[in-house]
């Protein structure tokens, strides 16, 4: 694609980059055909070709956003299913994400939309003040379902999960039964720890069963996705310095981890972002470069060990896995969750369009909720056209998007593994499952 940046525009080194990233777009549209929001909406504009020709606008005009473009890049999922598709390897995560810098940076938008996405925000990163309003239930159940909009996808988050309190999330240390034949931290999160703790809870299970010690760093918070996903680039870059602080300290006191571990895909997907993230703070260039290689997805993680050492009972249970788009397209993990769930004794079942987005995206079934919920009905249609016992993925967005579309249990992957290598059965599972 050809660029009429000046040389002033291009001493920025945002625009340098973004021009680098336009420059390899050759406008062959094969991204239209894997896109979501053209799939709805059929509309050029809401494709990644058309997305890029509106940054690229702004961009070399240096004009603030007007309301067209705002609405065609917040309507973006950042799925990343157009990274995947894209021969040319446009960087188009990076280039969405200086969009989404540029939108929140001006005073484009109005102030319930700014005030809203500021709130969503700052709920979302406090898990004691989630866990409250999720305690208080703030919305009467008759109102659940009534609610429009906004207001209405976020009350039914509120109350279709209950609240829920977690030893797991605590800084600590947990030790294998045996001499550790390694050392790894893993990401207590913020959404999770509050609506899901039994994730974690499993994860700690199977990694010490394997002879790790797992360690929750004090003062390691939210990964910083929530903001960089609203566009609010201080708040990640201050997020991922804290985040690091953090590391910097324990592994002075306690010596350096293997691994750095998240049960949540799209948290994964930011946390190996540090070292672009962090790229400006010349102070721990090296330490946040080190940490995005040191990040990997539980998933990634336990393939390279010994996990068909554990498998004590091979289920005969039918098992639908749905790959993260944060899994699948951004850290192209596609394959290991499921040959683990095969390893384990389940049956995959495949389903049609399984690369296509859910619709949950971080906070966007929240802020796009017409799109999100026409994205989840179809994600539900094609899941329960194979009959599966239960629903395995790697994302705890896609757990709640997915799970309240249908009555078949979502599980983490990880939960299931669990189970198969002598952990609990899964709480969720119903008791008349076959091979259960």
């Amino acid at each position: 694609m050809q660029t009429n940046f000046n040389l002033s525009q291009l001493t920025n080194p945002d625009i340098e980059h973004a021009e680098k990233i336009l420059r390899s777009c050759v406008h062959c549209g094969f991204c239209l055909a894997t896109c979501p929001t053209y799939q709805i909406k059929g509309d050029e504009r809401d494709s990644p070709r058309g997305r890029i020709y509106i940054i690229k606008d702004v961009l070399e005009k240096d004009n603030t956003p007007d309301a067209t473009a705002v609405r065609h890049i917040d309507r973006c999922l950042s799925c990343l299913s157009c990274m995947t598709t894209c021969p040319s390897g446009v960087d188009y995560m990076h280039l969405v994400d200086q969009a989404r810098y540029r939108i929140e940076e001006s005073s484009v938008r109005a102030w319930h939309d700014k005030f809203l996405r500021k709130l969503i925000s700052f709920i979302l990163v406090n898990p004691q003040i989630f866990r409250w309003l999720l305690f208080s239930a703030i919305f009467p159940s008759y109102l659940t379902s009534i609610l429009p909009g906004r207001l209405g996808a976020i009350s039914r988050l509120i109350k279709v999960n209950s609240f829920n309190n977690s030893g797991y999330s605590r800084p600590q240390k947990f030790s294998p039964t045996s001499d550790p034949i390694g050392r790894v931290a893993l990401l207590a999160g913020c959404v999770q720890q509050v609506i899901a703790p039994r994730i974690n809870k499993s994860a700690v299970r199977l990694l010490t069963r394997l002879g790790f010690e797992v360690t929750i760093i004090a003062g390691f918070g939210c990964c910083g996705a929530i903001p960089q996903h609203m566009g609010r680039r201080q708040d990640t870059i201050d997020l991922a310095r804290e985040n690091l602080h953090a590391l910097s300290i324990e592994e002075s006191q306690n010596g350096k981890f293997d691994a750095f571990l998240t049960t949540t895909s799209g948290c994964g997907t930011v946390l190996k972002d540090y070292g672009h993230i962090l790229a400006s703070e010349s102070n721990i260039e090296n330490l946040s470069t080190r940490f995005s290689d040191l990040v990997m997805d539980i998933s990634e993680f336990l393939y390279k060990s010994n996990i068909k050492n554990l498998i004590k009972d091979s289920k005969n249970i039918r098992v639908a896995y749905h790959p993260a788009c944060s899994l699948q397209h951004g850290q192209n993990i596609v394959e290991a969750p499921k040959l683990l769930l095969k390893y384990a004794g389940y049956s995959i079942l495949n389903f049609p369009d399984s690369h296509i987005c859910c619709g949950s995206a971080g906070t966007y079934n929240f802020l796009q909720p017409s799109i999100a919920t026409e994205l989840q009905a179809r994600k539900a249609k094609n899941i329960l056209s194979t009959k599966p016992d239960v629903v395995a993925t790697g994302n705890l967005g896609c757990i709640v998007q997915i799970g309240q579309s249908i009555e078949v249990p979502v599980l983490h992957t990880v939960e299931l593994l669990d189970w198969a290598s002598g952990g609990p059965k899964p709480e969720m599972l119903d008791k008349g499952i076959a091979g259960a």
